[in-house]
C-alpha cells in the first residue's frame, strides 16, 4: 500500500514506520521537518513538509493520523490549548479536505485518539462510553468527529483511542526511569486513579489489524486488558528497576505547580480494550509486570 502518515517522527509512529517498511509499503511521512524522516523512520520513506504537497492526482491508499502536540509539556494557557487543538483537530480537517479532493480516496483512515476521551472514574468503561465534558474529553470528542467526516466520502475511518504507552526509550517511562532508578519514585496524590496502559508492541499490533481487516472501524480502545491504579504503578515500576519507591506527591501540590493539566496525573481511566477482545487479538504483553520487564531488558 502507499501510505501517508502523520506524526511518524514520534514515538509511535517510528515504531509503526518501521514495521510497515518491513511488510514493503511505501510510506510518505508528513514532518515539519522533512530532512529527519529518513534518520527517524527508515532508508526509503519520503517527507512531504505541508498537507499543500498532497495534489489530487496522488494517489494514497491509507492515512494514518497520529500528529499531536504532547498535551503534558506545557501549562494549558489558552495559546498551548489552542495548539494542542489545531495540531489535532485543525490538522484532520485539512487531512480529510485533502481526501475529498483526491481523484483516487484512501480505502482508510486510521485517526489518532485518547483515553482522556473518557474523563475520570473508577468503573470500567469501553468503546460505548461517552465523552467527558472536560478540555481533554471534548478536545478528543471533536477530533473523533472530524474524522468521522470522511466516512461519507467512502473511506473506512478507525479511531484509536490509545492509553499510556509503554516503551524502552521515550513516552512515559522516559520520564520516570530515571527518578525510580534513583530511588526518588514516588505515588501521585493517594493513588487511587486508575492507570491504562500499552506495550508498544501491542499497540502497533492492534494499530496494523485496524489497518489491514476491512471489515473494521469506529472507535477502538489500544490499551492493554488490565490497567492498574497509580499506586500499583508505582510499586511494580519500583519492582522492575530494583529500588524502594517510599514518597509520594500530594495532590494540592501537583495542582500548585501543574495547575489545570494536573489532572492527566490525578485522574485516570479505567479503559478496556472490548472491542479487540471480541475480535479476539491476544496481547503480547497484557500485565504490566510482563511489560516493565520486557522495556526494563532492552
Amino acid at each position: 500500500m502507499r501510505i501517508l502518515m502523520t506524526g511518524g517522527t514520534g514515538l509511535i509512529g517510528r515504531r509503526l514506520c518501521r514495521e510497515l517498511r518491513d511488510q514493503g509499503h511505501a510510506l510518505t511521512v508528513l514532518s515539519r521537518r522533512p530532512e529527519t524522516v529518513a534518520a527517524k523512520c527508515g532508508a526509503g520513506v519520503q517527507a512531504m513538509r505541508s498537507l499543500e504537497e498532497w495534489l489530487p492526482e496522488q494517489t494514497f491508499d491509507a492515512v494514518i493520523n497520529l500528529a499531536g502536540e504532547p498535551i503534558a509539556d506545557a501549562h494549558w494557557t489558552a495559546a498551548r490549548k489552542q495548539a494542542l487543538w489545531d495540531s489535532r483537530v485543525t490538522l484532520t480537517e485539512a487531512l480529510v479536505r485533502k481526501i475529498s479532493a483526491a481523484q483516487h480516496k484512501p480505502a482508510v483512515l486510521l485517526s489518532g485518539s485518547a483515553i482522556g476521551f473518557y474523563g475520570n472514574g473508577e468503573m470500567p468503561v469501553d468503546e460505548s462510553a461517552q465523552a467527558a465534558n472536560d478540555f481533554a474529553g471534548q478536545l478528543c470528542r471533536v477530533w473523533e468527529d472530524v474524522a468521522l467526516a470522511a466516512q461519507p466520502l467512502g473511506v473506512r475511518v478507525c479511531l484509536l483511542r490509545t492509553g499510556l504507552v509503554l516503551a524502552p526509550q521515550g513516552g512515559l517511562l522516559g520520564r520516570l526511569w530515571l527518578p525510580f532508578k534513583l530511588g526518588l519514585g514516588a505515588r501521585l496524590g493517594d493513588g487511587r486513579q486508575w492507570m491504562s496502559w500499552v506495550h508498544l508492541d501491542d499497540h502497533v499490533a492492534m494499530v496494523l489489524k485496524l489497518l489491514q481487516d476491512e471489515s473494521l472501524s469506529g472507535p477502538f480502545n489500544l490499551t492493554a486488558p488490565a490497567p492498574v491504579t497509580n499506586a500499583d504503578f508505582t510499586r511494580a515500576l519500583a519492582r522492575a528497576v530494583h529500588r524502594p519507591a517510599w514518597f509520594f506527591a500530594p495532590a494540592a501540590l501537583l495542582r500548585l505547580i501543574l495547575g489545570e493539566r494536573a489532572s492527566l496525573l490525578l485522574e485516570g481511566q479505567r479503559v478496556l480494550p472490548e472491542r479487540m477482545h471480541q475480535l479476539g487479538f491476544q496481547h503480547r504483553y497484557p500485565l504490566l509486570e510482563d511489560a516493565l520487564r520486557d522495556v526494563s531488558t532492552r
